[in-house]
């Protein structure tokens, strides 16, 4: 049974997905659901089995309501959720192809001050450190909020009080421009001063999860073991790649682990936040520093499952596995 705790920090937000093919900023067969990838991180860990906190900002509206009521059900520590009565919770306009691939297509819903998941206050987290904190192994971010200036100085803070805690940090690289620019990009690539921000982070963290296409944009490389040299600290990096095999290094270990491909692919929303649930829910009950090549290869094949499980159904949160899911199909 895993004994430590883990913290996730970040946006939690409303994802509009169209329908197959269609437009989810008109289309009447739209849904709404909850999402937000240190949410998904979070609800994904705790449906595991896990004990997580977490910390973000909803707006005072039936999304932020709702939103809390769920994390609540699923048994999360919200000690660290903060409820902005400026702004709204933020709903993302997702299409999605045929295929069940994804796109962010910009946002709805800002009345003038930007959405609450951009204005995380430090003073509301100083306050509610000590209620999160405790046991916890690992804390798990994202960059999104170093788009925002509010939501930034207090993600600093909770990174350095991490580390000074002793704490490992997981860093799910998750570039998604649209969040930084506010508006629908054409230019994926990321720009020297967005990198330098994202830059700042990496010298702190233990492990780095990215998709290939973020690794070539980030390190021009996207061998694990490279962008691990290129790195101070030397983390573990883990490069996912779609349905692709996954290549990985962990503790010195290194791997190429195949895709376990879905009977039926509904959504690809939320499978990478599932992989990297599955990934820290086993880093709890191993030190990363003493994990064996067999144990790191079982650490990867166990977050492969999770994310293919999560493909089998609509959005991010609702198709999460049970422990029991996956001991089913890794048999």
């Amino acid at each position: 049974m895993n004994t430590g705790s883990v913290i996730a920090i970040g946006e939690a937000l409303i994802d509009r997905l169209g329908p197959p093919g269609g437009d989810p900023s008109c289309d009447l067969s739209a849904i709404d659901c909850f999402g937000g990838a240190p949410a998904n991180v979070a609800c994904a860990l705790s449906r595991l089995g896990a004990n997580v906190s977490f910390i973000g900002s909803l707006g005072n509206d039936a999304f932020g309501r709702n939103f809390k009521n769920l994390l609540n059900q699923r048994g999360i520590n919200t000690s660290g959720l903060q409820q902005d009565t400026l702004r709204p919770t933020r709903v993302v306009l997702v299409r999605r192809d045929c295929d069940g691939e994804r796109f962010f297509e910009g946002f709805e819903g800002d009345q003038g001050l930007g959405f609450a998941d951009q204005a995380i206050t430090k003073e509301q987290l100083l306050k509610n450190w000590p209620l999160v904190m405790e046991k916890a192994k690992w804390l798990v971010i994202g960059t999104i909020p170093l788009a925002s200036e509010i939501s930034s100085s207090a993600y600093y803070w909770c990174i350095e009080n991490a580390l000074r805690s002793g704490i490992k940090i997981a860093l799910d690289l998750n570039w998604r421009p649209t969040f930084w620019r506010n508006q629908v990009s054409n230019g994926l690539e990321p720009s020297m001063k967005e990198k330098n921000q994202i830059f700042s982070i990496l010298k702190n963290v233990s492990l780095i999860k990215l998709a290939k296409e973020e690794a070539q944009w980030f390190f021009q490389t996207s061998d694990p073991t490279q962008i691990s040299s290129s790195l101070t600290q030397k983390p573990s990096v883990v490069v996912t790649d779609g349905s692709n095999p996954i290549s990985w290094r962990l503790n010195n270990h290194i791997g190429k682990s195949f895709a376990i491909t879905p009977s039926s692919v509904v959504d690809t929303t939320g499978a990478g936040d599932a992989f990297t649930a599955g990934l820290i829910y086993k880093l709890i009950s191993f030190d990363l520093d003493q994990i064996s090549q067999k144990i790191a290869e079982e650490i990867i094949q166990f977050g492969i499952a999770c994310g293919s499980h999560v493909c089998k159904g609509l959005g991010a949160i609702d198709a999460q596995p049970y422990l029991d899911d996956i001991d089913n199909l890794l048999s």
